[in-house]
């Protein structure tokens, strides 16, 4: 279960032992993974891990695997100072439930990236919440991340559904 494990702010180039940049499991978002290995480049004393999806885009910066199981996923998010990621809802709410800090940007449907631009509704979703960070361009990324600062955690959410909703849906599915 999640806690109350670090508290305040994060100060990557003083506090933060590790970037986990994530890009899902369905297809590469080589936009975002270039830009971090590049700006990771510049930060050579910060500690990186990427999971990076099929793609033949090798960072030259940070450490990679293509895919991890899921267990690997949650233990390297819990880990994590700071999280990376597209923005899909499994990472975002991975994060929030470890109270990890989460910079996310979307992939775009104009590049190619994604179906459709769900992401860039995601994101826009995003603005304003604690401990969740959005870049729209690898421009507004570097900027945040040469900040070196980021608001207080992301609030917790429950790993587990709550028991009400699982009653409701039960119910709607046998037709009560």
């Amino acid at each position: 279960m999640a806690g109350s494990r670090r508290q305040g702010r994060c100060d990557l180039r003083r506090e933060c032992p590790l970037i986990f940049v994530t890009v899902g499991y369905q297809m590469s978002f080589d936009r975002l993974v270039m830009a971090v290995d590049e700006w990771a480049g510049r930060n050579s004393e910060l500690e990186f891990f990427a999971q990076i999806g099929p793609t033949d885009s090798r960072p030259a910066h940070m450490p990679f695997t293509e895919f991890m199981d899921p267990e690997e996923f949650r233990d390297r998010i819990q880990s994590a100072s700071l999280v990376i990621s597209h923005a899909g809802m499994g990472s975002i709410l991975t994060a929030m439930e470890f109270q990890t800090p989460i910079l996310i940007m979307p992939r775009l449907g104009d590049l190619h990236e994604t179906r459709n631009d769900h992401q860039v509704a995601t994101v826009q979703k995003m603005v304003g919440r604690h401990g969740i960070m959005t870049a729209m361009d690898p421009s507004e990324l570097f900027t945040i991340l040469d900040g070196g600062g980021f608001s207080e955690r992301p609030e917790e959410i429950s790993s587990a559904a709550n028991p009400e909703l699982l009653e409701y849906l039960r119910g709607f599915i046998r037709g009560d």
